[in-house]
């Protein structure tokens, strides 16, 4: 609980970000949302399955209010364009509802490397997060603020903590920084994944209750000629076991996207290929009870356990949601509980696509021991005759 998280009093919180800002977030997602399904239906071969019960779903969420559980949606990653490229699959008027569109997790690295890059991707709802290759390791991973930001979109506002070691009073204005703030909201209303850099906290606002995050697991994107996944990561188990109540789970496949922008791409690299097959599947919604239930039951014993210990040693034993002590981040059975969450929702995604006519994969391909076999090349191409990207 040492990260430096969200500042807002709750008496003074607004319902929603500034006009202005949401005017300009709907117009960026608006405008991308529309070059995404213009590419994918008028320079491609569409084949998309589910889609009418994932629209179904969305149209259940458009009363914000109404809204009783968050949405997330969690899928393979095969090219550098998957997100937005796959939303264009969506009717043109969602994209210019971002209330009603997805959260997803960008790259610092990538997505956030100087203000104009980061306001497009904040005002496209895109969350800036760290990754172990390109970020130090006290700034990314499992536990990073980004990720409490994501747990809490998908929960239910407002939190009120104020913590008391946050330094920031103004963000710079140096063009080369990722600094970023609703100009006609309060400052307080914000978060840093670093200690130095400066965002607007998305989950601040009463309007974002029960949001809907994307998730790509794998990580990074991965092309294999048999269409296989990497393992998963144990991001998605957070948002799984933390997030209250239970959201709901919608797995998804891409598969064609890597044709699109392959990794062995010649240049101009930066250039979508156009004329491919992309075939884009939406999973029913996941019995999250039935699958996840008796794992977030087991976390919540946990949770318990932990504060039960904290109140005979006469210390604090409430905190806020997405936060956590450190035996419930590194405890065995916390460790355990995110393995099999990740296990579990993985095998989801692997029926939507079974449901493509792909073959079943090799267990192995769902272990990280698989992966650590590659060695140190972090991505090119690998011995398998996949291609990893950076991404």
């Amino acid at each position: 609980m040492t990260h430096r998280e969200d500042m807002r009093p709750t008496s003074s919180v607004p319902p929603t970000p500034s006009l202005l800002w949401r005017f300009s977030s709907t117009a960026t997602m608006g405008f991308i949302g529309s070059v995404a399904r213009s590419f994918l239906y008028g320079l491609n071969k569409m084949e998309v399955t589910g889609l009418e019960g994932f629209l179904h779903t969305l149209e259940k969420r458009k009363d914000i209010n109404g809204r009783q559980r968050g949405l997330i949606t969690v899928s393979n990653h095969v090219s550098v364009v998957d997100d937005p490229l796959i939303w264009g699959a969506l009717p043109i008027s969602y994209a210019f509802n971002p209330a009603n569109h997805r959260w997803s997790l960008g790259s610092y690295d990538i997505c956030f490397q100087n203000k104009i890059l980061s306001m497009f991707f904040t005002l496209g709802q895109v969350l800036p997060t760290h990754r172990g290759t390109y970020s130090p390791p006290s700034q990314a991973g499992l536990f990073q603020p980004t990720m409490t930001q994501a747990i809490r979109l998908l929960s239910s506002q407002p939190y009120s903590k104020n913590p008391k070691d946050f330094s920031i009073q103004h963000p710079s204005l140096s063009p080369s920084s990722p600094d970023i703030i609703d100009p006609f909201s309060s400052s307080t209303l914000t978060y840093t994944t670093t200690g130095h850099d400066m965002f607007p906290a998305p989950s601040a606002y009463l309007s974002r209750r029960h949001s809907w995050v994307h998730i790509f697991p794998e990580g990074r994107v991965h092309q294999h000629p048999l269409k296989t996944m990497r393992y998963f990561k144990w991001g998605v188990s957070r948002l799984i076991l933390e997030s209250e109540p239970l959201p709901d789970i919608v797995p998804i496949f891409i598969d064609g996207n890597q044709e699109v922008m392959h990794e062995n791409r010649e240049f101009p690299r930066f250039l979508p290929r156009a004329g491919k097959r992309i075939r884009i599947a939406f999973g029913e919604t996941v019995d999250g009870e039935r699958i996840f239930g008796d794992l977030r039951e087991r976390w919540q014993r946990l949770v318990k356990l932990q504060k039960d210990a904290l109140a005979k040693k006469g210390l604090p034993t409430e905190w806020e949601l997405g936060e956590l002590t450190d035996g419930l981040k590194y405890g065995t059975e916390a460790v355990a509980l995110r393995n099999e969450v990740t296990h579990r929702i993985r095998q989801e995604v692997l029926k939507v696509r079974r449901s493509l006519g792909y073959p079943d994969e090799d267990p192995k391909q769902g272990i990280a021991e698989t992966w650590i076999e590659e060695g140190p090349k972090r991505n090119g191409k690998m011995k398998d005759g996949s291609w990893i990207g950076k991404t």
